[in-house]
Formats: structure tokens, C-alpha cells, sequence
């Protein structure tokens, strides 16, 4: 792994997801085109094209044999050991009902491993960086993820797959999991969740089958700031996969977690 790229890859990433959230933030409330994205009720907007065309354009230029993965673009490259992957808008659904609840996401993957992760929310410019190893940083300043002396008293995140709608188990997962709980929340914006996690804010993130663009930044995040990430089997989460079922918190958490998980699967079967 070349550390020299990945420090090169961290301050252009900055430089250009900076750009590509204000174009978001002044947009806000401004925007001209609207459209589904597919038949879950996904959106998108100009804004979404605006963000991914600075970044792209950069990363082009700066690494051209990378491959690049961008949630409006898809596949742009040859196959590469190193991957970007970049969701331009997420929380699209959120900044099209006027809630200010949005970030842009770029993550650097080398050999399926998320090595770099960086998360903008630009209405409260708030910058989130992490890069394998060095740990997690909001606004140049370190973060921890938190343990809490009653995890029931706590908020714990929830996440889950445009695909998924209404399944069943999933249903049922997320209502077992919001009665037993202080909050449980859905912010149409996964990545701010995973920031919110990493900073201590939330207590724990549930994920049902939610792959994408938005994923590894925000596992990267939680990773270098203490958490852990887990499957719905408990094992350590590290790579790549196309239908993830996962749990994260602060280690102390852990056991609890995945108790209250897989009891409510079991009743949802």
C-alpha cells in the first residue's frame, strides 16, 4: 500500500468535496431539475450530476489509472487495484424536501480495503476524515466513538437498503429494535449517521442489506475511531459485499447488540 498516494488522495479529496458541498449548500432550497431514480422512490437532481462532475474530473486527473465507482456515473476504468467510490448527494431525498440533512462521500479502496474515507455535510460545515491508521477527525479535531453505562437509554441508528422496502424481517428487525431503545433513527443520509456514531453522538447503527457508494467511508470512520463493526453473525466486517448485514458500536457494546439483534430477528422469522 502506497502512503504517499493515499496522503495525496486525502488533500485532494478535501479540496474537492469542499467544492462539490457548496455547490449543494447553494443549491439548497434552489434547485431546478427533479426526477425518480428507480422504482423505490429514489431521486435525483441536477445537483447530484454538478457535485459528481468536480469530483470525478479530479480524481481523473490526478489518478488516471484508478477506477472509479460514482453513485450518478457508475463505472468509470479499467479494473484497479485502487477503487474510489463517490456519492456526490447523499441524503438526495432529504435535500429535495428542503431538510438539510445531506453529505457528499468519497472513499479510497486499495484492494477492496477502505484506506481513505472523507464525508462533508455542508450545511453545518462539518468535514469528517479518516484514513486507515491514523484514526478519525472532525474538523481536524479527533473523535471516539462512546461507551454508555445504559445502552437502552441510547440512540442507535438505523439503516437499511433502498431494495428492502417493506421486507418482512426487516419490518420487524427495525420495530423490535425502536421499542427498546431510548431513539431509534432514520436519517435518509447513511453517512452522517456513521460520522454521528464515530463522534460519539449515537450509540450504535443497525444495517439491513444496504450496500453502495455510501457504505465504506462511514465503516471506515467508525473503524479508526474506536468502533467496531460487525456482521449480523458477529464476525468482523473488513472487504467488500454486495448485501451487508451489519452491526456497529463501541466494543463494550458489542454482545448487547448483537443479542437484541438476533432476538428480534428470531421473533421476525
Amino acid at each position: 500500500m502506497d502512503q504517499q498516494t493515499i496522503q495525496l488522495a486525502k488533500e485532494i479529496s478535501i479540496k474537492m468535496i469542499r467544492e462539490a458541498g457548496l455547490i449543494a449548500k447553494d443549491r439548497f432550497d434552489n434547485f431546478i431539475e427533479l426526477r425518480s431514480k428507480d422504482e423505490f422512490g429514489d431521486v435525483v437532481t441536477e445537483v447530484d450530476h454538478m457535485a459528481e462532475e468536480i469530483i470525478i474530473k479530479q480524481i481523473q486527473a490526478a489518478f488516471p489509472t484508478h477506477q472509479i465507482h460514482s453513485e450518478e456515473a457508475g463505472v468509470i476504468g479499467l479494473q484497479n487495484d485502487w477503487l474510489w467510490l463517490v456519492d456526490p448527494l447523499d441524503g438526495t431525498n432529504n435535500f429535495a424536501i428542503g431538510l438539510p440533512v445531506f453529505t457528499t462521500s468519497i472513499t479510497l479502496m486499495y484492494k477492496r480495503i477502505p484506506v481513505l474515507g472523507v464525508v462533508y455535510e455542508p450545511m453545518t460545515d462539518r468535514l469528517f476524515v479518516s484514513v486507515i491508521g491514523e484514526g478519525t477527525y472532525c474538523n481536524d479535531k479527533p473523535i471516539q466513538v462512546k461507551s454508555k453505562p445504559n445502552l437502552f437509554k441510547g440512540n442507535i441508528g438505523w439503516i437499511q437498503g433502498h431494495k428492502v422496502q417493506n421486507d418482512p424481517r426487516a419490518v420487524k428487525l427495525r420495530q423490535f429494535i425502536d421499542v427498546r431503545f431510548k431513539r431509534m433513527m432514520r436519517l435518509w443520509a447513511p453517512t452522517l449517521q456513521w460520522c454521528m456514531l464515530a463522534k460519539g453522538d449515537i450509540d450504535g447503527i443497525v444495517l439491513f442489506n444496504s450496500e453502495g457508494d455510501d457504505l465504506y467511508s462511514g465503516v471506515l470512520m467508525v473503524q479508526e475511531a474506536g468502533g467496531v463493526v460487525i456482521d449480523f453473525e458477529g464476525n468482523l466486517f473488513t472487504g467488500m459485499n454486495e448485501e451487508p448485514y451489519l452491526i456497529a458500536c463501541h466494543p463494550d457494546h458489542k454482545e448487547e447488540l448483537m443479542r437484541i439483534v438476533r432476538e428480534g430477528l428470531s421473533r421476525g422469522i
